[in-house]
Order: C-alpha cells, then sequence, then structure tokens
C-alpha cells in the first residue's frame, strides 16, 4: 500500500487557514486512489531546518515524500525589502548574502529527507498575494532567489519539481497573503496526486509539475 507523507510548512499544515474547510491532506486523501494513505509532518511555521526533526517521525512503511520548504525562511529574511542601501551593489550583495545561507540550509534540509531513498518531491515557494502592487512585486522578486535555490537543488539531484507559482495562480488559491486556500490546497493535492501515482515511481530524471 502507497504511503505519501508531506513535510515541510503550512502549505501542507494549512487547517487554521481554511476557515473549517479541507485542508491539503484531506483533498489529497480524497484525490489518491483507494488504499493510499497521507501523512501530515509538516508544521506551520516550520523554517527548513526543522524538516530534519519531521523526518524522525517519518512512518516505517512510508513510500513518497513531498516537501516544501523555505517560505518561512524567506518570511524571516523579508525585512531587508524594508532596508536602505547606499548602491545597488550593497543591496544585491546583502541578497547574495542570504542566498547563500538559504543554499547551505536547504541542501543540509535536502540531504537528511533523501536518506531513506524513498521517492522525493520538492516544491518551489509561490509567489504570495499581497494587496499592494509594489509589496507584491518585491516579494516575487525576493522570493525568485530561494527558489532558485529550490529548482537548482531538484535538478542537481534528479528530482520532480511542483512549481507552486504555476499551479497557484489565482488570487483565490491565497487564504491571506501567504497561505493556501481550499481552492489552493485542491489544487496543491491534485499535483501531487498525479506526480507519485505517473507509472514511473522511480522518478530518475526531473520533471516540473505546473499543474
Amino acid at each position: 500500500m502507497s504511503h505519501v507523507v508531506l513535510l515541510g510548512d503550512s502549505i501542507f499544515d494549512n487547517a487554521a487557514y481554511v476557515a473549517g474547510g479541507p485542508d491539503v491532506r484531506a483533498q489529497l486523501e480524497r484525490s489518491l486512489p483507494a488504499g493510499w494513505r497521507v501523512t501530515l509532518l509538516a508544521r506551520d511555521g516550520a523554517v527548513t531546518g526543522g524538516v530534519a526533526q519531521q523526518m524522525l517521525r517519518l512512518p516505517r512503511d512510508a513510500t513518497h515524500l513531498v516537501v516544501s520548504a523555505g517560505g518561512n525562511d524567506a518570511l524571516g529574511a523579508s525585512g531587508i525589502l524594508d532596508q536602505a542601501a547606499r548602491s545597488v551593489a550593497e543591496a544585491v550583495g546583502q541578497l547574495a548574502e542570504i542566498r547563500a545561507r538559504f543554499q547551505q540550509g536547504y541542501d543540509a534540509m535536502l540531504g537528511s529527507v533523501l536518506e531513506p531513498g524513498l521517492p522525493t518531491a520538492v516544491c518551489t515557494i509561490y509567489d504570495a498575494n499581497y494587496p499592494d502592487p509594489l509589496r507584491q512585486r518585491l516579494v516575487t522578486t525576493g522570493l525568485a532567489l530561494f527558489n532558485d535555490v529550490i529548482t537548482r537543488a531538484a535538478f542537481r539531484r534528479g528530482l520532480p519539481l511542483l512549481d507552486l507559482r504555476l499551479i497557484c495562480d489565482s488570487p483565490r488559491d491565497y487564504a491571506n497573503p501567504i497561505e493556501p486556500s481550499v481552492e489552493g490546497g485542491e489544487k496543491i493535492a491534485a499535483a501531487i496526486t498525479g506526480l507519485v501515482t505517473a507509472q514511473d515511481r522511480g522518478y530518475p530524471h526531473s520533471t516540473v509539475i505546473a499543474r
């Protein structure tokens, strides 16, 4: 029997934001074929460094892992968007330092997730949905640094990538600026289902899932 385990943050652990509606875990259970199981180890507020702790509770019968991590790391670094800089070069240098720290942490996290040797997929950080157009533009641009780390890490290891920037492409997909709504969760669950039920469960090559 197949058993999908969700790791990471509130992209999966979104029950607090759907006003009593189904969360991603429940939607995934409904979407998967009969007999499949889902375990939610992801936790709202978790950063990339917390995923290794989640892995300590990995069920012995797990068959597929899906990771959504990095959004809270980006949120923690978002204060830089409001800082002054003396030059563009100085600002880019500060962003480069943030990117380098995230890359180190993300690579370490992914190493712990891959250690059991199970089929694994990772998610990008979606674009968010801030009502202020300028804030949205800044956030989307800043997130590109984090998503570059994630996509490179996935492709370097031959892992499939769920691109949440393209999956959650409507304001209705967000319960607030940074959390998935019922509609967004449904899209995420459908994308995961399409991936893990594919005929080739070994994932020998990277694949980008955009729907």
